[in-house]
């Protein structure tokens, strides 16, 4: 079998109501502190990432926050309320890891990878292929961990 040029995981996402309360909350609760914040209007999402200890390479918890009551986040927290959202794996290469889990089966949300934070690509596997798991691939942008 052909690898996917998994690097790890880069991140969890979690689905909030609102990005300034979720941010007080992760600080006050957990320490966490934001590393980055940008609003991605494709994906209809303003976003933050938390560095979660003291790795400034480790995963990372992103909080997702609806712009409009239409975006996929809004409806995701409609039909299940706040909470994990999906999974996101680093890869080296995104069009080569997509290749590769079209060849074993498995269905992608989009034919080529999107704009995802701090100028990464991403795509993501069919929740109904990844056992019912939201799973994004993660191609990091230029300077990123």
């Amino acid at each position: 079998m052909s690898d996917i040029g998994l690097i790890g995981i880069d991140h969890v996402g979690i689905a909030v109501p609102d990005l300034d309360e979720a941010l007080d909350f992760y600080a006050r609760t957990f320490g966490m502190r934001c590393v980055h914040e940008e609003v991605n209007e494709e994906q209809g999402v303003r976003e933050a990432m938390l560095r979660v200890g003291a790795d400034p390479d480790g995963p990372r918890i992103q909080l997702l926050a609806p712009l409009s009551p239409e975006s996929t986040i809004a409806k995701f927290i409609g039909r299940r309320g706040p909470g994990m959202q999906q999974l996101a794996y680093r890869v080296a290469d995104i069009e080569v890891a997509a290749a590769v889990l079209r060849d074993r089966g498995v269905r992608l949300l989009y034919q080529t990878p999107r704009k995802g934070t701090a100028g990464s690509l991403v795509n993501f596997l069919h929740p109904r292929d990844a056992g019912g798991v939201l799973v994004e691939l993660v191609q990091p942008g230029a300077g990123q961990h």
